[in-house]
């Protein structure tokens, strides 16, 4: 007879994520405390931020109360907790917008969501938000962009095993790298790096002359590829030396962190250089940004040094999942479109703050099909698959593969969705595409000047969806529609 007392095994699972789900409210009760005193400071509402707060300290007691931070929980386990994570909290984090910014639940739910996902798409049309919810708005991007678990870890060592293991999940790549044995020491490097290159981000806007309130919140969604500004206009609405800046830290923002921190923090060039995903991703900033400049420039749409910038920031901003504009390329020609189009697909480097499918995965597939049809040529031949010099096991391949069919898949169904909705297809296919890649902008209706505030409840719906999808990399979503996934945790 089947027992209905749980096994010690899922007991422990389950007290693991209820952990790690009450630390991170608690933490993110405190986060919201700090805004709700910085809108009392500058004599605006805070009201939502002190509701918001009073959610995360109850369920953050409750969660920490019934778990365990030395429980040890599965491989799967720690990847349904982390999605769970991904979605819960932004479900917190949009009660600010709900009761102080106005805004209907199924919209605040949307912003929020774009926030943390580092997405950057916004239901937004007036920018009427208060100063605090405006910051706040930035600095749920630069809590994604850097990840929630990287993020608690670094500040809190009781995690323990849990903690590791959601480190892992949460991150992103073919390979997980580690910069010190200790996990906690390489996340704390993480966000040492993330802290200066915010900090530099911020002091180069102001200093190119975008007011210090912009500045400030537009270096917290710009480092983690985020998207959200306070300025209507996106970058359009600043100096060009404030857009070749923002060039700048968005192609930071799409290399590794780990190979930064080496470069930056402990001069280490070499690790950079040696890297293969690295050098494809300068392979395709370049060959993208001169291409397109290249045609702005023979088909008379702006100077030549105008043609390099808007050419260089749209790509980089596509390519990276950050989302900003520094024009309005809805009113591009299709050619011109069609090449940004194509580099939401591609993504940045595996480990930085960039969106999409990621440039590795891409770098592992073109090898496999390479060997693939050399081994047509010499069936008897052996052909080891490699990535920057390093042997691949096949457990690698599969990996990438399950993950390109359901990301493509999900991409592809709620395309669909979206145009049965919305009946427009060019709306559908590239609101779809930016959502799961965490970009932002797409073309139409959606585009970097427009607003998907007049979408269908559903296509909203479908859309938080997608971006919860595209941030925890799509496999975490699938467990989570397992039943085993759920006898295991009964």
């Amino acid at each position: 007879m089947r027992s209905w007392l749980p096994s010690s095994r899922s007991k422990g699972a389950l007290e693991a994520l209820l952990y790690l789900l009450g630390l991170t409210f608690r933490g993110f009760a405190f986060v919201h405390l700090g805004f709700a005193a910085l809108a009392l400071v500058l004599g605006e509402e805070a009201w939502g931020f002190l509701g918001a707060a009073a959610l995360g300290f109850a369920l953050g007691y409750l969660g920490t109360f019934r778990g365990r931070p030395k429980a040890q929980p599965q491989r799967a386990e720690v990847f349904a907790g982390v999605a769970l994570l991904w979605l819960l909290v932004p479900v917190l984090g949009a009660v600010p917008y709900w009761i102080s910014g106005g805004l209907a639940f199924l919209d605040a739910l949307f912003e929020s969501m774009s926030g943390y996902t580092a997405t950057g798409a916004t239901v937004l049309q007036d920018f009427s938000l208060s100063r605090s919810l405006f910051l706040y708005r930035g600095f749920t991007q630069w809590m994604g962009g850097i990840g929630i678990v990287v993020l608690f870890l670094a500040v809190f060592p009781q995690l323990h095993v849990a903690g590791r293991q959601a480190f892992f999940a949460e991150s992103t790549g073919v390979e997980k790298e580690r910069l010190t044995p200790r996990i906690r020491q390489t996340a704390q490097a993480v966000l040492l790096l993330y802290l200066a290159l915010t900090g530099a981000a911020a002091l180069g806007y102001a200093l190119a002359g975008v007011p210090l309130f912009e500045a400030v919140a537009n270096a917290l969604a710009t480092v983690p590829a985020g998207g959200f500004s306070p300025n209507p206009q996106s970058f359009a609405g600043y100096p060009p030396l404030a857009q070749w800046l923002g060039v700048a830290f968005m192609f930071l923002a799409g290399v590794n962190f780990l190979l930064q921190y080496r470069l930056f923090f402990r001069g280490e060039v070499g690790p950079l250089l040696r890297d293969a995903e690295f050098r494809a991703y300068v392979l395709v900033v370049l060959a993208a940004g001169l291409a397109l400049s290249g045609y702005l420039y023979t088909h008379h749409t702006y100077d030549l040094e105008a043609s390099l910038r808007h050419a260089f920031f749209q790509v980089i901003s596509i390519l990276t999942g950050t989302g900003f504009a520094s024009v309005d390329f809805a009113q591009w020609v299709v050619p011109a479109q069609a090449i940004l189009v194509l580099l939401m697909f591609v993504g940045g480097s595996a480990g930085s703050a960039a969106g999409g499918i990621k440039l590795v995965r891409w770098l592992v597939l073109f090898g496999f099909l390479r060997r693939e049809i050399t081994r047509t040529l010499h069936p008897q031949a052996v052909l080891p698959l490699r990535l920057g010099g390093r042997v691949l096991s096949e457990e690698v391949l599969r990996q990438v593969s399950v993950f390109i069919l359901l990301y493509t898949l999900l991409f592809v169904l709620g395309a669909v969705a979206l145009a049965f909705l919305e009946k427009d297809f060019v709306v559908a296919f590239t609101a779809s595409a930016q959502a799961i890649g965490n970009i932002g902008p797409g073309l139409g209706e959606v585009g970097p000047m427009g607003s998907y505030a007049g979408l269908h409840p559903l296509s909203k719906l479908l859309l938080v969806g997608l971006m919860w999808a595209g941030r925890i990399e799509v496999v975490p979503v699938v467990l989570l529609l397992t039943p085993e996934l759920w006898r295991r945790l009964r």
